[in-house]
């Protein structure tokens, strides 16, 4: 089986083995990119679980700043928007500056800090949907290219039979097929990561909600 369609795909027209090619570049690089989110996915979504249960335990916020500027420690998620907002929180509060004003400034470094976060959860996922959306098309380009070439191959023939045409037809529909094989894990990767990224930012929002209630209780009791 393998043996044929290597040997349909060196037989077809110079377009159709373009269109394969890309097709299956682009299958190649979205499985690539596909791997990469899963680990970094899957890597936030621990260190937000290990943070939140270190930031609700006794520990205390200094501990919780060491502990993230250590070296080689890169934070992320939850842990890089209490750095950020914990660190300006700190940098204002020894100055003769009025509360709201200093709740305003964390507020907009945190707003900041989330967004940069939001952006590295969703790197390259345009790459996803564009393979899962683009894929079919470029397949069915080559498909109807092949098609059109092997019944203009049957305009000097003298006898037009199904056997004629079926090879060219044959190496023709392995485009649409690698453009559908390039496209489906593609659309599910795209969808399940940015439900999962979804998730991740709102609960990232949640804790920067409840960290801003801290910070305000902890001016006001100073």
């Amino acid at each position: 089986m393998e043996l044929s369609i290597l040997e349909l795909f060196l037989n077809a027209s110079f377009v159709v083995k373009s269109v394969i090619i890309i097709l299956i570049l682009a299958s190649v690089i979205s499985w690539m990119v596909i791997f990469e989110r899963w680990l970094y996915i899957r890597k936030m979504s621990q260190e937000y679980l290990d943070f939140e249960a270190n930031f609700w335990s006794d520990a205390g916020l200094e501990a919780l700043l060491e502990l993230s500027q250590e070296p080689n420690r890169q934070p992320i998620g939850a842990e890089y928007v209490f750095q950020v907002g914990y660190l300006d929180y700190k940098r204002l509060v020894g100055e003769e500056i009025d509360s709201e004003t200093i709740m305003s400034s964390v507020q907009r470094n945190m707003n900041a800090s989330l967004s940069k976060e939001q952006n590295l959860l969703e790197k390259n996922l345009p790459f996803l949907a564009t393979v899962a959306s683009v894929s079919p098309y470029i397949g069915l380009f080559g498909t109807v290219w092949g098609i059109m070439n092997s019944f203009r191959g049957l305009a000097g023939a003298s006898q037009a039979t199904l056997s004629a045409v079926a090879p060219g037809i044959s190496e023709a529909l392995i485009a649409t097929a690698i453009g559908l094989f390039a496209a489906i894990p593609a659309l599910i990767a795209y969808n399940k990561f940015i439900s999962e990224s979804d998730r991740l930012i709102s609960n990232i929002e949640s804790f920067k909600e409840e960290f801003s209630a801290v910070l305000q209780r902890d001016i006001h009791s100073g």
